[in-house]
């Protein structure tokens, strides 16, 4: 328990240890805004002289070198500026190609456990929370620690100065308050609304075919746009809050600003500041609140990216980076499962309930039963796709969950019931969008039977296909998935209803195939409702209710089914001698 405790604390700081990498270049910001601060002073100063020195001396001299100087110190603080803005979009993009890598994956892990819960947005909470970072209002954040510094310069002026300068500063900072809390609940609701909306519009976009030949798009339009704008009307409630506390603020400063020129006119009057200090009052007040000023206009942005950074926090959080094992060798393709407990993502009911079975290397075993049975199920349980309630799933001795994904995929070949293929030429799905082997392309295209369809192609294996593989028919499609998964010769094949949608020349094509890998010693799984491609394999499972009914050696195991068929079919059939009625040949009464 204690270890999780602080797995789970260091994941939560994932986002911010990645943040605090950054840490020296935050430094030097804060170095840059100090000398900028600094020299922010060199305007109400020059105007103190010009007022108090210049005008009453009537130097040209003093005036071309007091403005060589500022001009000088004004070109300085430019370039500050500038070093500092390229600083922060350097942390930006350091953040960004530390995360975002992280994030990508953890959107497919999150994909795996929870489908419908699965989006893009992570990506642009990354994006958010980088151009906030990179963006003029964290500049506030940088420049609100001058904000004492230049109020003692006000008490050093005249005492007055510094209380107004203080007042208006609490005001200002009270208008900042306000404006978050007002705004807090409805910039939440709003994202929470525009996410639900963004995952609803995404699910039916993958399903617009039914939408449209059902006549769906009426009704599921008028479920979109009660999230829609749901979020609109929150988001521009929120924006309305924020625009009135935006514009008080800005009007108060500028209130501000205006008044204690009156209190240094009345300074001035009784003598107790110069002209040059009443104006260069004013002047430094105007800089003393401007980054309160500019906290309040940019409120808005830092609350989306603070939900963004909470947001993304809970994503790397939920999905942790993978654990380092210590590379395993080459797997052969020996399966074991020991209790076996699975619920499905969103479900409540496991449909895997405690299966031990083993699966030998270059076994060819068939998963029969009913629909809803589990086999599915335990083809990704076979996988390591879905994270286990119970039990063990071992590849080679090793527990499957210690074999990094992305090196155990050049093993595994895997063939969904719903096939999904990708943006991008038929070569490039069979190699997985890897790096294309023509060699080793087209031997997956010919071990899967499909090599002669794809020539007819329009443009053999460089024909395009769309997203889903939309210009290709269902059994096209099924063959060209068979093919991608027999690519690079797989030791782990697992089909889940491969001849779904082949005709009898493709399902001929699949039996080959199957008798092939069989021949070549691969281990393949395949789960079916059609008994052609049953004579293929050596074992066979039976699986009702989540529960292994029976498995072994495929002819014992059919021969226990036709048994069992043939005795409830005895139990169901009636007694004809009970059922039907005496029939009588003799004459009436006899």
């Amino acid at each position: 328990m204690a270890q999780l405790a602080k797995n789970k604390k260091d994941n939560t700081s994932e986002l911010k240890n990645a943040i605090m990498q950054s840490k020296k270049s935050f430094i030097v910001v804060g170095f840059f805004s100090f000398f900028i601060n600094l020299l922010m002073l060199v305007p109400p100063l020059y105007m103190l002289q010009l007022y108090d020195r210049v005008i009453t001396s009537r130097s040209e001299d003093t005036l071309i070198m007091l403005t060589l100087i500022v001009v000088v110190l004004f070109i300085t603080m430019s370039l500050l500026e500038i070093v500092r803005s390229k600083i922060l979009i350097r942390v930006g993009n350091k953040l960004d190609s530390i995360l975002s890598q992280r994030v990508f994956d953890s959107l497919f892990e999150l994909a795996n456990k929870h489908p419908g819960k699965a989006t893009s947005m992570p990506l642009s909470d990354l994006t958010q929370v980088r151009q906030f970072m990179t963006g003029n209002g964290v500049f506030a954040f940088f420049d609100a620690p001058w904000i004492p510094i230049y109020i003692a310069v006000l008490f050093f002026f005249h005492p007055l100065f510094g209380y107004f300068a203080i007042f208006a500063a609490i005001v200002l900072l009270c208008f900042t308050i306000i404006n978050e809390y007002s705004t807090k609940t409805k910039l939440g609701e709003s994202n929470s609304l525009n996410r639900a909306s963004t995952i609803f519009v995404d699910s039916n976009l993958r399903n617009a075919e039914v939408v449209n030949a059902l006549g769906m798009r009426n009704c599921i339009r008028e479920k979109w746009s009660e999230k829609y704008y749901g979020f609109l009307n929150a988001q521009n409630d929120a924006s309305a809050k924020a625009g009135v506390w935006s514009n008080i603020s800005k009007t108060s400063r500028m209130l501000f600003q205006s008044l204690i020129l009156g209190i240094g006119a009345y300074l001035a009057i009784n003598m107790e500041v110069t002209p040059g200090m009443m104006i260069a009052g004013s002047i430094i007040m105007g800089r003393a609140l401007a980054p309160l000023d500019l906290l309040t206009n940019s409120w808005k942005g830092f609350s989306s990216a603070r939900t963004s950074y909470a947001r993304l926090n809970e994503l790397l959080n939920d999905f942790p980076k993978d654990k380092e094992y210590m590379r395993l060798p080459d797997p052969k393709g020996e399966i074991s499962l020991e209790q076996v407990v699975v619920v499905p993502p969103n479900g409540k009911q496991p449909s895997i309930k405690g299966i031990s079975m083993k699966i030998s290397e270059g076994d060819v075993v068939g998963i029969i039963g009913p629909s809803a049975a589990g086999k599915s199920s335990l083809a990704r349980v076979i996988l390591g796709l879905w994270p286990l309630v119970q039990g063990k799933v071992r590849l080679d001795n090793a527990d499957i969950y210690q074999w990094e994904k992305q090196e155990l995929g050049k093993f595994i070949g895997y063939l969904p019931q719903d096939i999904e293929l990708f943006e991008g030429t038929i070569s490039q799905n069979i190699a997985r969008f890897n790096e294309v082997d023509a060699e080793k392309v087209v031997v997956a295209a010919k071990k899967a039977g499909v090599h002669e369809m794809i020539l007819r192609l329009p443009d053999g294996y460089d024909t395009k296909i769309g997203p889903g593989g939309e210009s290709l028919s269902g059994g096209q499609k099924q063959r060209v998935g068979f093919a991608r998964a027999l690519y690079d010769n797989p030791v782990l094949i697992v089909l889940d209803e491969p001849n779904s949608n082949l005709d009898d020349q493709g399902e001929l094509a699949l039996v080959k195939s199957v008798m092939q890998l069989k021949e070549q010693g691969t281990t393949v799984v395949v789960i079916t409702h059609r008994p052609s491609i049953l004579q293929v394999t050596n074992k066979l499972a039976v699986v009702k209710q989540g529960m292994l009914e029976v498995y072994g050696d495929t002819k014992e195991v059919m021969a226990k089914i036709a048994a069992a068929n043939a005795a409830a079919t005895k139990a169901k059939q009636p007694k004809i001698a009970e059922q039907q009625p005496k029939i009588s040949l003799g004459k009436p009464g006899s």
